[in-house]
């Protein structure tokens, strides 16, 4: 693995991130890299794909790191055996990465995504939609920690179109536009009343209570 990440990346310079933030980082990644290549089987969609690939060759470096410290930090058989469980964590978040890297390459084969997606997704609680925001929409101007978007309706907003860009695992404080393209992941009830809120069909105040 240390050969194929060097022959990709070059040399990787050790960073002086403590194990915990690393596995919490890794932790956010797989939560991101599973949902949207999700998205990406479901639409289709190349860009979304790429975003994969990239995430999937993160993860791998972030992997690197975790093992360099584990074995820096091993100074006994109890710090080895401790250590021991902290790879057996991260490299479970990297098979859940490489798994969704595995999703997308069915992109790249001759396969009719769309007939064989909807039998699969269908039987899933939460399902992946997409939500354009209309310019009368009250989400406007908002961003998504403001409108508590996950709290209020279990709606989580993967990934955000803007004109020609994407703004991928958008936080609390991105603010959302007329014209953006969400997508989304969350119970039927909770896109229902997004999509209404977003098409300027209803009050946010009406989803809030």
């Amino acid at each position: 693995m240390e050969k194929e990440l060097k022959e990709e990346h070059g040399e990787i310079p050790y960073e002086q991130t403590s194990v915990r933030e690393l596995l919490t980082l890794m932790k956010d990644t797989t939560e991101l890299i599973t949902d949207l290549a999700y998205a990406a089987a479901a639409f289709e969609n190349r860009e979304l794909a790429e975003e994969v690939r990239h995430l999937e060759s993160e993860m791998d470096k972030m992997m690197y790191q975790i093992r360099l410290k584990c074995m820096l930090g091993a100074r006994s058989m109890e710090h080895a055996e401790q250590m021991t469980g902290i790879l057996q964590v991260a490299s479970a978040t990297e098979k859940i990465s490489d798994a969704a890297e595995d999703m997308v390459k069915l992109l790249d084969m001759d396969l009719d995504l769309r007939a064989i997606l909807p039998h699969i997704l269908s039987e899933a609680d939460e399902k992946i939609h997409t939500i354009m925001i209309y310019p009368n929409s009250e989400m406007v101007g908002k961003s998504i920690g403001q409108l508590l978007l996950e709290s209020n309706t279990g709606i989580r907003v993967i990934a955000v179109r803007r004109k020609n860009r994407w703004i991928f695992g958008p936080d609390a404080d991105t603010r959302l536009l007329e014209n953006d393209l969400m997508i989304v992941r969350g119970v039927e009830s909770g896109y229902r009343e997004v999509r209404a809120v977003a098409h300027g069909e209803m009050a946010w105040s009406e989803v809030i209570g």
